[in-house]
C-alpha cells in the first residue's frame, strides 16, 4: 500500500514538471513568433517610407520631362534607371540588411539630387540676367546646355548607387531600330519598316564586390503585340519561368562595361509598328527596364 503511495506521488511530480516544461516551451515559442511578426511588420513599413520617397524622386524626373521641350535622352536614361531601383526593392528580401542598403543608396541619392537641383536654380537664375541681353535662340541654347550638363553629373553620380549590391547590376538601357548598311555600317531608326534590326545597350555597373570572370544576363524584348521576340527560350528559376530572348555573355572585370546586342526580323517580316520594352534579368532577377517606340 505505501509502495503504491509513492508511486502516485512520484507519477504526480513528473506530471508537474512535464506541464512546466511544456508551459515554459509554449511561452517562449509564442514571443518568438510575435517577435518576428513585429520585425516583419517594421521591415515591410520602412520598405514601404524608401518606395514612396523613390516614387517621390521619379515624380520630379518625370516633371523635368514634360517641361523639355524635345526629349532628353540622357533625362529618360536617368528616370529607367530610377525605375530600376524601384524594381529591384520591389523584389529584394525583407531583411535588415537588404534594407539598410536601400536605405544609404537613397540617402545618397538624395543628397546628390540636392546639390544638382540647387546648382540648376541658381543657372536659371543667371540665365535669367542674360535673357536681357541675349536673343531668344541664345536664350533657348544656353538653357539646354545648362540642363544636359547638370544631367550629365547626375547620371554619372547615379551609376555608382548601386555599387554595394553584390549581385551585377546594369544602367544606361536603351533600345532602338537600326538599319545595317552591306558596308557593316548601322544607322538609327525610328521607323519600323525601315528596321533591320534591333539594337539593346546597356552599361554593366562597376562593382568591387562582384566576382571577375565570364558572366551572363538575359534580354527580353517584347514587341506592340506582347510577343517575346529572339529566340524566345525559356529558363527555370524553381516555381519560376523566364522567357527571353537572348543570353548577353562577357567577361566582367569589375568595372564599368559598356554592352550591345542585337536581334534580327524573322525571315520574310519586318518589325510591328508601336512601343516595345526591354527587360535585363540577372538569374530571375529583374535588375533593368526601358522602352521605345518604332513607328
Amino acid at each position: 500500500m505505501e509502495s503504491s503511495q509513492k508511486t502516485s506521488t512520484g507519477l504526480k511530480v513528473g506530471l508537474g514538471i512535464l506541464l512546466v516544461l511544456f508551459l515554459g516551451t509554449a511561452f517562449f515559442a509564442s514571443k518568438l513568433y510575435n517577435d518576428k511578426q513585429e520585425t516583419e511588420r517594421t521591415l515591410m513599413s520602412e520598405k514601404e517610407q524608401v518606395m514612396n520617397d523613390l516614387n517621390n524622386m521619379a515624380k520630379e524626373y518625370d516633371v523635368a520631362i514634360a517641361e523639355t521641350e524635345s526629349k532628353n535622352q540622357d533625362l529618360i536614361e536617368a528616370r529607367g534607371r530610377i525605375q530600376g531601383l524601384m524594381d529591384s526593392l520591389k523584389v529584394s528580401q525583407n531583411s535588415v540588411n537588404s534594407l539598410w542598403r536601400y536605405k544609404k543608396k537613397f540617402a545618397s541619392l538624395q543628397e546628390e539630387m540636392d546639390v544638382l537641383l540647387a546648382e540648376n536654380d541658381r543657372l536659371k537664375g543667371e540665365n535669367e540676367l542674360l535673357a536681357t541681353s541675349l536673343d531668344s535662340t541664345n536664350v533657348q541654347l544656353a538653357e539646354r546646355t545648362m540642363f544636359t550638363d547638370s544631367l550629365l553629373v547626375q547620371n554619372t553620380e547615379l551609376a555608382s548607387v548601386v555599387k554595394d549590391a553584390a549581385a551585377l547590376q546594369t544602367v544606361g538601357l536603351v533600345g532602338m531600330g537600326v538599319i545595317e548598311r552591306s558596308s557593316g555600317k548601322q544607322i538609327p531608326t525610328e521607323r519600323a519598316r525601315r528596321s533591320d534590326k534591333i539594337k539593346v545597350c546597356f552599361t554593366v555597373a562597376k562593382n568591387t564586390l562582384s566576382e571577375a570572370g565570364d558572366k551572363e544576363l538575359y534580354v527580353q524584348v517584347i514587341d506592340p503585340k506582347n510577343n517575346v521576340l529572339g529566340a524566345n527560350d525559356q529558363i527555370q528559376f524553381e516555381d519560376q519561368v523566364l522567357n527571353y530572348s537572348l543570353i548577353s555573355r562577357f567577361n566582367y572585370e569589375n568595372r564599368n562595361l559598356n554592352v550591345c546586342e542585337y536581334l534580327s526580323a524573322l525571315e520574310d517580316t519586318k518589325f510591328e509598328e508601336g512601343r516595345y520594352k526591354i527587360n535585363v534579368f540577372n538569374d530571375k532577377e529583374l535588375i533593368s527596364s526601358s522602352e521605345f517606340v518604332l513607328r
